[in-house]
């Protein structure tokens, strides 16, 4: 036997891809058992902590998937928890429809949905804790003169003149507060940090204020409500979070979530007497780690500019679908498998960038052109009459064909199409004076109708505008199927360069198709001018009324593939991905455009 090594054999899989840097911290922190026994990967908990005050977009799409698939992956636990501290922008609407979109981009959480406000009380008790440690005070003054006092990036900031008021007084102020003794603006309770630091955040940031409103879950309960600052980490502390994963904007805050933790645990635990605290045992420190948010070209991330969208008229509401809300892109087509791998897709980094809007584009054509069945619909018809259709059977006769359901799954297998002598194509596939390079129809030409015949053009009629009004071809029975006819006597076979797309006639369904393009025609909406609603793109709708459809497209039929979402989405042949929209009926169905077949914007641009 010889002693010289063996050269390993090549892998037959490919390199699993390069974990990503919050995999790779979420690892050590398993293998060194820093929140249980090491190795216990059950330990992770992660959340999605979202405002109620708007609707979802993709870039907290990106969220849900990261923290949701990182407990998936994991075998931990996700919990979703609103962030619902503001009761002057917050609804029920909002928390619906956000749970609604969490649950489609297909993160299960763990338990009931929680809420900040299930907390109010402990959060009220540790800002008490606070005032007696001598680490948060009472201010009277002003919210702008607050505002001024901060100081700015090279200069420090102005001690408040309340800042050493007596731990009692500001208790007693604070109690006023929350019985709905001061009015609106009339006080808040800061933490006493630094007003020195270098870090903003730190310089007695604001912790409660007064909002004498309602709010949606506790009523009249409560007069003040506690800080996104205040709140935030608390709310993951009480929840044992281990991974609390924000955006890039959030890294300045981490400091003060920290230092907020830190003060509550100050004189927790055992004293140095052996009795424990009055306060309790210490609560649970978690991990705050940031990453970059997802950025995409041709929109807005803002839900205040979503809002005033909506608010302003300029689309039909949270849902339609040129927004980049989750409902938006729900009800255009697109799939969660689509939205989950264009937003991860663009990697887990620390490094903001802008991902172009033909990224998200191409995760959906990807995912509808392995699953969406074909179907033949034409949006701007004109009708052809098959004039020599009676000269091979009954004049009125339909022939039954057959039409591959999708080329990219055997297993999708087939649909009968039926084919008269009367039949709609698209009014831009036929030219009276057509360019050599024009494979469509025109006047002596001949084409292949998809899955049924070649067709040559004997005449048209036109109307006094010139617009045409109808073709007469005549039809190549050997061609059935669309197949190449059969050689002639010198062995010459006849072929045809252009494919139609058609609909039969007789039993054609009319329909609305809806066709979408992007809300905005600026890559950074409102750059230039500073307002968002001048860069709105006035073709980004289009309604298309008379459309003709393949009857499959009305009435389901059993080659049709279930989606989990009951959403029904197609491929248009030869024009692009289309989805029966929300609103449809059976006596009046409409279809909305989810993506071309192909990115057009790129030829636009020169690309």
């Amino acid at each position: 036997m010889s002693d010289t090594p063996t050269k390993p054999e090549p892998a037959d899989t490919p390199e699993a891809p390069a974990r990503h840097f919050i995999q790779q911290m979420i690892d050590s922190d398993i293998a060194s058992g820093r929140w249980g026994a090491p190795g216990d990967r059950s330990v992770v908990k992660t959340r999605f902590p979202p405002e109620p005050n708007g609707y979802l977009h993709i870039g907290h799409a990106k969220a849900v998937c990261l923290s949701s698939g990182l407990a998936r992956e994991f075998g931990g636990t996700f919990k979703l928890r609103f962030d619902d501290t503001n009761p002057a922008k917050e609804e029920q609407e909002y928390v619906d429809s956000i749970a609604a979109d969490v649950r489609w981009l297909g993160a299960e959480w763990e338990g009931d949905i929680r809420f900040a406000s299930d907390y109010f009380g402990r959060f009220y008790d540790w800002a008490v804790e606070l005032i007696e440690k001598g680490l948060a005070y009472v201010d009277e003054q002003p919210a702008e003169t607050i505002r001024e006092q901060r100081g700015s990036l090279k200069e420090p900031g102005t001690p408040s003149p309340f800042r050493d008021r007596p731990a009692e007084e500001s208790k007693e102020l604070f109690a006023k507060m929350k019985d709905g003794g001061v009015p609106d603006g009339g006080a808040v309770l800061r933490a006493k940090i630094d007003m020195a630091s270098p870090n903003i955040n730190l310089r007695d940031p604001v912790m409660y204020r007064v909002v004498n409103a309602p709010h949606h879950r506790t009523g009249t309960d409560w007069h003040i409500y506690p800080m996104y600052d205040w709140a935030h980490g608390l709310e993951d502390s009480i929840e044992g979070i281990t991974h609390s994963l924000c955006t890039l904007e959030f890294e300045n805050h981490r400091p003060l979530y920290d230092w907020f933790i830190e003060a509550i645990n100050k004189d927790r635990g055992q004293g140095s007497d052996g009795q424990p605290s009055r306060y309790g045992e210490p609560i649970h420190h978690p991990q705050q780690t940031e990453f970059s948010r997802y950025n995409l070209e041709y929109t807005t991330m803002s839900k205040r500019y979503l809002k005033s969208l909506v608010d302003g008229g300029h689309v039909e509401g949270w849902d339609d679908p040129r927004m980049i809300t989750v409902a938006g892109l729900r009800r255009r087509g697109y799939t969660p498998e689509a939205v989950r791998e264009a937003v991860i897709g663009v990697g887990i980094t620390k490094f903001n960038a802008l991902t172009e809007f033909v990224t998200l584009e191409n995760a959906l054509r990807d995912d509808l052109n392995k699953r969406a069945p074909r179907r033949m619909a034409v949006l701007d018809p004109v009708k052809v009459v098959i004039t020599n259709w009676g000269e091979h059977g009954e004049p009125d006769r339909v022939e039954e064909l057959e039409a591959i359901n999708n080329p990219e799954d055997d297993a999708a297998g087939t649909r009968t199409v039926r084919f008269g002598p009367e039949l709609y194509i698209e009014r831009d596939d036929f030219m009276i004076d057509p360019p050599k390079k024009f494979f469509r129809l025109g006047p002596g030409r001949e084409v292949r109708l998809r899955s049924a015949f070649w067709v040559t053009c004997q005449d048209f009629d036109t109307d006094a505008d010139g617009n045409v009004t109808e073709i007469r071809c005549s039809y190549d029975p050997l061609t059935r199927g669309g197949g190449n006819p059969p050689p002639d006597a010198e062995g010459k076979v006849r072929k045809v360069k252009g494919t139609l797309h058609w609909v039969n006639a007789s039993d054609a369904a009319d329909a609305t198709v809806r066709v979408f393009d992007r809300l905005f025609d600026a890559p950074r909406p409102g750059k230039k001018t500073g307002d968002i609603i001048d860069d709105l793109n006035p073709d980004s709708l289009k309604i298309l009324a008379g459309c003709k459809l393949e009857p499959s497209l009305i009435a389901r039929t059993p080659d049709e593939p279930e989606w989990a979402d009951g959403i029904r989405r197609f491929q248009f042949e030869r024009l692009g991905y289309f989805c029966v929209d929300a609103g449809s009926t059976s006596d009046k169905p409409v279809f909305n455009r989810a993506v071309t077949l192909k990115d057009s914007w790129a030829k636009q641009a020169g690309r």
